[in-house]
């Protein structure tokens, strides 16, 4: 019986699944924890007594799906040789299976897109429904050509965003980066950022997230900022450019209601780097 969760990573041979398993060795190793690479191939299992497929002429026959999940272990282990790595291959529609595979496990690990994906979205269909339905935290993967080493940043809504909170805590401690704390409050008439270090306008909503945070994070450098904007999602983007993480929470507040709200939508779209989405059972 195993004592510990997974991280679990999504994994299908594009550039982008090759950017989440570096990523998600990383947690591992931080964690302590085993890997569980998946690939999930959409094609149905051929007969066993099915001929073999002949490419047409000029065009290369596609990787079997058993070498593509071996590429992605051996992508694993060349960077943590030490790393126990559990594979599976299954075959089916991605978001599903790994909503179940990853169901109360540490994380999962997905890219921004995969094989398929449109150029001009920046979230891919699979990472979008994972983010709004799975059972755990959701990490999104997307690194530019110079990764950020920024703050891990963290946005809180008038809740406090306690699993967004959390998880943003855990993850700064495991990195050594500094938090910075943002509370967006809605404001027709544009952008108002204010440092908490320097500001005189009571905040309860971030001083109460700040509180929690050097209870959770204890030595870490915390930053709190308060910004005001029509666009929240806008906000937090600007806010969080050199970000090395963005954690959001699911309240849903607008475009999905009740699976994931639309400011941590525009941001899966806009981020240009790794976001965490806080999802919990």
């Amino acid at each position: 019986m195993r004592n510990s969760q997974d991280i679990v990573v999504g994994y299908d041979g594009s550039a982008e699944a090759c950017q989440a398993v570096l990523w998600a060795v990383t947690q591992a190793v931080l964690r302590n924890c085993r890997l569980h690479l998946v690939h999930c191939h959409l094609r149905p299992v051929p007969p066993q007594d099915a001929p073999p497929v002949r490419a047409a002429a000029g065009n290369a026959v596609a990787p079997s799906p058993e070498t593509i999940l071996a590429e992605g272990v051996a992508l694993a282990k060349g960077i943590a040789p030490e790393l126990d790595v559990h594979e599976s291959l299954i075959y089916g529609w991605p978001a599903m299976h790994l909503s179940k595979i990853s169901a109360a496990e540490e994380m999962l690990v997905v890219g921004s897109r995969g094989i398929g994906g449109f150029m001009g979205l920046l979230a891919g269909s699979v990472s979008l429904e994972l983010a709004a339905t799975a059972n755990c935290p959701v990490a999104v993967i997307r690194m530019p050509e110079q990764p950020p080493a920024g703050a891990v940043v963290v946005a809180i809504d008038a809740t406090g965003s306690a699993a967004a909170l959390a998880d943003a805590c855990s993850m700064a401690v495991l990195t050594g980066a500094a938090l910075k704390v943002l509370h967006v409050r809605p404001d027709k008439n544009g952008l108002s950022l204010i440092r908490r270090r320097s500001s005189k306008v009571p905040a309860d909503v971030l001083e109460a997230a700040l509180a929690s945070a050097r209870n959770l994070a204890p030595g870490a450098s915390i930053e709190g900022e308060l910004l005001t904007e029509k666009n929240a999602a806008r906000a937090i983007l600007k806010a969080s450019q050199d970000a090395s993480l963005i954690v959001m929470g699911t309240t849903g507040r607008g475009l999905i209601k009740g699976v994931i709200g639309s400011t941590t939508h525009a941001v899966l779209h806009h981020a240009r780097g790794p976001v965490l989405v806080s999802r919990r059972n």
